[in-house]
């Protein structure tokens, strides 16, 4: 037999079959560290999850020890909410401009039809006798207020007027004093609110006589002017 047919013997076997054996013992080594490893990461996850549940199991138990009890709200029914009124009526205003209305004097009536027909062309309401205007003319009624118009526009002087015998007819007045001036500063030296005092005047329920003022108190520059009673008044 030559030396490459030479049978191996059985020492060189068993060398030749130890090398795989060795290899599944290495491998077994490495396995067994990766299982350590996942082994360890595993427990610090526990771990972890532990004392973070701790964590906040403490921090309830803290918030309950600080506030209390707490017991969660019932649930309520809801209201409707009411539906919006509708805005107010506002009926003094209504009645207030009515009343305005109806106490409007007008530039375009007729007065003189009404006075009379003397030098003063004074006046008096239905049912007034003529005793009436002779005792102003007199003097018989002490004068209580009066109303300066000198230097007022037509509506200023109008509207002034109304007021001021409402305020006079209020307070119980019953004799005052209506200045509308004598022209002399005006176009032509005529009085510009003379006849239109009349005209409003005439038109006005709570004066129910007027005449021209006397020298002494303001002559053809003035009207002197009786006011009705009052309600309150006898």
């Amino acid at each position: 037999m030559t030396a490459s047919n030479k049978l191996p013997t059985p020492r060189a076997l068993t060398k030749r079959k130890a090398a795989p054996l060795a290899v599944s013992l290495q491998d077994l080594g490495g396995l067994k560290k990766a299982l350590q490893v996942a082994a360890r990461l595993a427990a610090e996850e526990a771990a972890a999850a532990h004392e973070k549940a701790e964590r906040e199991r403490r921090e309830r138990h803290l918030f309950t020890l600080s506030v209390g009890h707490i017991e969660p709200l019932k649930k309520q029914a809801v209201n409707p909410l009411p539906s919006p009124r509708p805005p107010p009526t506002p009926r003094q205003r209504e009645l207030d401009e009515a009343s305005v209305l109806n106490e409007a004097i007008s530039d375009d009536f007729d007065v003189e039809s009404l006075l009379e027909t003397d030098d003063t062309l004074s006046y008096r309401r239905d049912g007034i006798g003529p005793e009436v205007t002779r005792k102003l003319r007199r003097g018989v009624w002490a004068i209580q207020a009066q109303l300066d118009l000198h230097g007022l526009r037509r509506d200023e002087a109008r509207d002034g007027m109304a007021e001021f015998l409402r305020e006079s007819e209020r307070r119980g007045l019953r004799c005052v004093r209506v200045i509308h001036g004598k022209g002399n500063g005006s176009p032509g030296r005529e009085p510009v609110l003379k006849g239109k005092v009349r005209n409003w005047l005439v038109q006005k329920e709570e004066v129910i006589a007027f005449v021209q003022a006397r020298a002494s108190e303001g002559g053809h520059g003035a009207l002197v002017v009786l006011l009705r009673p009052s309600a309150n008044q006898t």
